[in-house]
């Protein structure tokens, strides 16, 4: 029987939260997409997505078969601030998170870095290419977020299953080396009572 880990895609409004779950689900992922309302007016700034009807309110779902042994379940976050509190539940037994960042809005994802950190959730950065014509500088990019040079930063382009799948395998990466990290730990910590 395959294992299952949860995963969480975050990031701010926008950003492509929606459209990476979609691509890299292998089932029609069940979305709380509603259209933008008035409610939002004057809490949610939008003013850098202009073109942006929908949004979520809850959260996106999708699954992904990695192998017979293990099967991700992608959790989708919404990206206003009011909807925030999803985040404490979506968050709860996550293996490990992708934080989705727009270099044109790259402010917006500090709330979801500052909640995986705070947690002690494992995430990588991907940066969702929106200008496929201008690369981002890695290195400018990981200074800009303050993150350290351990942690992952790749680039893609969510509406690419081939693109997003390079964000899925660098975060098992990742999710491979903490769990050594943490298995030497507490093999260290028993050698220690003895």
């Amino acid at each position: 029987m395959p294992r299952s880990a949860k995963i969480v895609v975050a990031g701010g409004v926008g950003v492509g939260k929606t459209t990476l779950v979609g691509t890299l689900s292998e089932v029609p992922p069940p979305t709380t997409e509603a259209a933008m309302t008035t409610a939002g007016v004057g809490i949610d700034d939008v003013s850098k997505v202009s073109t942006k009807t929908t949004t979520t309110v809850a959260m996106d779902f999708g699954r992904l078969t990695i192998d017979e042994n293990l099967i991700l379940y992608l959790f989708g976050t919404p990206g206003q601030d009011r909807f925030g509190s999803m985040w404490d539940d979506l968050v709860v037994g996550a293996l490990g998170a992708v934080v989705l960042v727009d270099l044109r809005r790259i402010e917006d994802c500090f709330p979801a870095i500052d909640v995986f950190e705070s947690r002690d959730v494992p995430f990588i950065i991907a940066i969702n290419r929106f200008d496929p014509v201008v690369a981002p500088n890695i290195a400018e990019e990981r200074d800009a977020l303050d993150l350290p040079a351990e942690r992952p930063v790749v680039e893609s382009d969510a509406r690419y299953r081939e693109s997003v799948k390079t964000v899925m395998l660098s975060l098992l990466d990742v999710l491979v080396l903490e769990f050594r990290r943490r298995h030497q730990r507490a093999s260290a910590g028993s050698r220690s009572l003895v």
